[in-house]
């Protein structure tokens, strides 16, 4: 069963407020954070406040908060109130259903079943179940800008088997083995090397 995009926006909103450290949030960051749009959200948090979902705080540190604990907003309560108008199939519909073979189709029944499948599954979680790993939540939607930050940062360390290799002059002032090159002075051809060093005053 695919879920509308009401839907899908209304349980993001719920995570955010009960992941938020403050349990206080603006449209604007909520927005920001999921990189939709606002105009959107404006009408999710409108009807979620009306269903006794969300609730407004006036005045200093104010925003939009839950109504209620996460441990008390069930998820299929959630997904039953923005998807009273989504049905599976045209045959759910009584009224605008065109099916010839709607009277005689067993496709239904097994619609019927699935869904109530579906609604039992999330009847068995609230909002507070799906919000447990808060810390790795809030790594990922919260920042000191209100922006969203990812929740792995890439590597950027040299792994330890390929160190990155200094300058020459790093090498040098610590004694690094880096080869340097050999002083023309020590630079001598083998048979100069054998060449014996003649006394002072000898003829």
């Amino acid at each position: 069963m695919r879920l509308t995009t009401f839907t899908d926006y209304s349980l993001r909103v719920l995570i955010f407020l009960a992941a938020e450290p403050a349990g206080r949030a603006t449209i604007a960051q909520i927005a920001r954070a999921f990189d939709i749009s606002e105009n959107h959200l404006m009408k999710v948090v409108h009807f979620l406040g009306k269903a006794g979902l969300l609730a407004n705080v006036r005045g200093k540190g104010g925003g939009l908060g839950l109504a209620r604990p996460a441990d008390q907003i069930n998820l299929g309560e959630v997904v039953r109130i923005t998807e009273a108008n989504a049905n599976p199939a045209e045959c759910f519909d009584r009224e605008r259903n065109q099916c010839v073979i709607a009277p005689i189709c067993k496709l239904k029944d097994v619609f019927f079943e699935a869904e109530r499948a579906f609604h039992k599954v999330l009847d068995g979680y609230t909002l507070d179940d799906v919000v447990r790993n808060r810390t790795a939540i809030s790594r990922v939607l919260f920042s000191e800008k209100g922006t969203q930050t990812p929740f792995l940062a890439p590597q950027t360390a040299v792994p330890p088997e390929a160190p990155a290799v200094a300058s020459a002059t790093a090498d040098a002032s610590v004694g690094s083995a880096v080869a340097m090159p050999e002083p023309v002075a020590a630079r001598r051809s083998p048979s100069a090397a054998r060449r014996p060093t003649r006394a002072r005053g000898a003829a």
